[in-house]
């Protein structure tokens, strides 16, 4: 592997004395009931699995209401800090989510007429029982179609009408920039007219690798790479409405979604632990590598937008994963709903130390580093 693990204590975390954990612990009880009702996640490379985690989740799901010393204490009992210490001697990196609150409508009209579309018939899970020769193993997804799977249709292709006729669409939206945010982040709060609101969540794509709009830009020199964030590439889209679509479509990749009841405001949308997100406190990691429901301490000394100035040293749970998320000390900070929270997330990127919780009893499975 490309990295280590560094058996550390408590008191070596920094900041871990002024941060307030204790909004985890509902999100770990939201995990035991997962794990013990559906069924585990995953385990990944580093080995961790939901059985360790166990204890922690049985613990919290038992707890009442904690304050910050009581919340650390809870932690500092059930789980062993690890720095994750990458063979290249560079630190982690930590961009950050959110989920987008998007106007739209039932039916489309003049100025509503961009869909968010659920899941297509034709679109098929892809693996190795049923890859075609020929086709790149990174596809999950195929088209289905006579009984052969191929590729499905692309962004642009779906954008210019594949679709049409074929009843798949949620709701519309006045801008195909919001929708394609939505696809960005995977998820998204649908607010109607008459004040009803929806969730649309990830449920498939077709298939193709996501390549970002904003490197592209970079690339053809229209955004300072010193500057660039989610907000100055909405603002280049606004000012160049007749390149938009070409530069869209640039990235193939095209998300499906499926609708869900908001439960509690409060929390952000069930995401790939098929857990709702604790809003500032829950990370997107690469899924082949770490396990769901695991806790990671990050800190960085150059994220201050989004604790008030100060460095970002904070307890997050491993709840959420993404394609460009890939590495062991790579994250995504989910920062929760609305054009706050994308404020917030739309400029983190960010050098940053990743430390990982270990479950007491699996510790010692990990050495002393």
């Amino acid at each position: 592997m490309d990295f280590s693990l560094h058996r550390i204590g408590f008191s070596d975390l920094p900041g871990w004395r002024d941060d307030d954990p204790s909004g985890l612990i509902g999100a770990l009880a939201r995990c035991h009931r997962q794990v013990v009702s559906v069924k585990p996640h995953k385990t990944g490379l580093l080995g961790v699995t939901s059985a360790d985690l166990l204890p922690a989740y049985k613990a919290a799901s038992a707890a009442g209401s904690m304050d910050a010393a009581l919340a650390r204490a809870f932690f500092e009992n059930l789980f062993v800090p690890f720095a994750i210490r990458l063979r290249s001697g560079e630190q982690g990196f930590v961009t950050g989510f959110y989920e987008p609150e998007v106007d739209v409508r039932s039916e489309p009209d003049a100025d509503f007429r961009f869909p968010f579309y659920r899941r297509p018939d034709d679109l098929v899970d892809v693996d190795d029982s049923n890859r075609p020769d020929g086709m790149d193993p990174y596809f999950a997804f195929g088209r289905l179609r006579e009984g052969v799977v191929d590729e499905y249709p692309d962004r642009r292709a779906i954008e210019q009408g594949y679709l049409n006729g074929k009843g798949l669409e949620i709701a519309y939206a006045r801008s195909i920039v919001d929708v394609f945010f939505a696809h960005v982040q995977g998820a998204a709060r649908l607010v109607f007219p008459d004040g009803k609101l929806i969730r649309v969540t990830y449920a498939a794509k077709t298939g193709h690798p996501f390549s970002g709009i904003g490197k592209l830009l970079i690339d053809r020199g229209e955004i300072d790479p010193k500057t660039v964030s989610m907000q100055n590439i909405r603002q280049w889209l606004t000012d160049h409405p007749s390149r938009v679509d070409e530069v869209l479509w640039h990235n193939r990749s095209f998300i499906f979604f499926r609708e869900a009841e908001v439960d509690d405001t409060k929390l952000g949308p069930i995401a790939a632990a098929k857990v709702a997100l604790e809003p500032g406190r829950s990370l997107a990691v690469d899924r082949t590598i770490h396990t769901f429901g695991v806790p990671f301490f990050i800190s960085s000394d150059t994220l201050l937008h989004i604790d008030g100035g100060k460095p970002f040293r904070k307890l997050m749970l491993a709840l959420d994963t993404g394609s460009a998320i890939t590495g062991p000390a790579r994250g995504d900070i989910f920062t929760g709903s609305g054009d706050e929270a994308g404020r917030l997330a739309g400029s983190v990127r960010n050098s940053a130390d990743f430390f990982v919780f270990i479950p007491t009893a699996a510790a010692v499975r990990y050495g002393h580093g």
